[in-house]
């Protein structure tokens, strides 16, 4: 564990122009903000930092088709009334916001402050407040800390994310709960599902598919993650 964990913040200077996106996952609709031109954030100087002190991107700031994906799964899992569910890399926080419509308490986590920030105004502007925001660097997990439902979407765009997402999850997954991760079908998922078996974790999984209304559609994939 890195007693100095990196925890980036996206100047607000660099976010340009908002939008605010209708998100209809099935017969239910999320309003969420995001930077209209997400694309060119890293040209701003303490993002070229950020990249060059430890390959940094603000994935955050794009609402990718597997959190829509992930979304969907949360609206039609048969939660528990009041569970608490932790979202890892959040983002804009739309999974989060889905698990709050279920009656879910929510953990937004990221390692990005500004993201925390969009994921709060998010819950927020859709008429939410059970949650809570973490900072979070997945290669420092927090200690003797586990919630019973962990929600992740789109965090394996690189190889090395793989082994500390899937140790991460192995740390905060309670016994007997479960983990929702999707996933685009990106090129390390092979590697995932090594890290998942490695740190004592089963899975099973589930084509999803996700798009905005009158656009593309994406194939990905929904695992269903549990301790052994």
């Amino acid at each position: 564990m890195n007693p100095n964990p990196f925890l980036p913040e996206t100047p607000l200077a660099a976010l340009g122009e908002l939008v605010r996106e209708t998100v209809i996952i099935d017969e239910h609709s999320f309003i969420i903000e995001h930077p209209e031109q997400s694309d060119h954030l890293i040209d701003h100087p303490e993002l070229r930092k950020a990249f060059a002190a430890d390959e940094y991107l603000p994935y955050w700031a794009d609402l990718w088709p597997a959190a829509r994906m992930l979304a969907r799964a949360i609206l039609r899992e048969p939660w528990p009334p009041g569970l608490t569910a932790l979202e890892i890399g959040c983002g804009l926080g739309l999974p989060g916001v889905a698990a709050l419509s279920r009656g879910l308490r929510v953990i937004f986590s990221d390692i990005d402050a500004t993201a925390l920030r969009f994921a709060a105004t998010n819950a927020r502007r859709n008429g939410f407040q059970n949650f809570e925001l973490l900072q979070l660097d997945w290669r420092n997990p927090p200690a003797n800390w586990q919630v019973p439902a962990v929600l992740a979407s789109d965090l394996i765009y690189e190889r090395r994310h793989v082994e500390p997402l899937a140790e991460l999850i192995a740390r905060v997954l309670a016994p007997g709960g479960v983990g929702l991760l999707t996933d685009q079908d990106r090129p390390p998922a092979p590697y995932l599902r090594d890290a998942l078996a490695a740190n004592g974790l089963t899975f099973t999984t589930q084509i999803m598919r996700a798009g905005s209304p009158g656009g593309n559609r994406f194939k990905g994939t929904l695992y269903r993650i549990r301790h052994q």
